[in-house]
């Protein structure tokens, strides 16, 4: 899988977890990949100081990229 191709795949796992972050107020954007193995993305709006966003990260949003793209590794929130 190219870079690109892995690119289109985190944007579609974003595109299924997005209308979840935005009916509590919030969003995610992909901030990039690095060595085609760590995502990095900044959660938005209502989700910057939410209590629960890094379980959010791990359980919903890191699970998901790895259903559309299994060989990410790990995904951190950029500030």
């Amino acid at each position: 899988m190219t870079s690109e191709e892995l690119k289109s795949k985190v944007e579609e796992a974003l595109e299924e977890i997005r209308p979840f972050l935005q009916s509590d107020g919030g969003d995610i954007a992909l901030i990039g990949i690095e060595e085609d193995k760590l995502v990095k993305v900044r959660l938005e709006g209502t989700c910057v100081g939410c209590s629960v966003n890094q379980m959010t990260l791990k359980s919903g949003v890191e699970m998901t990229i790895k259903k559309h793209a299994p060989q990410i590794e790990q995904v951190v929130n950029v500030e």
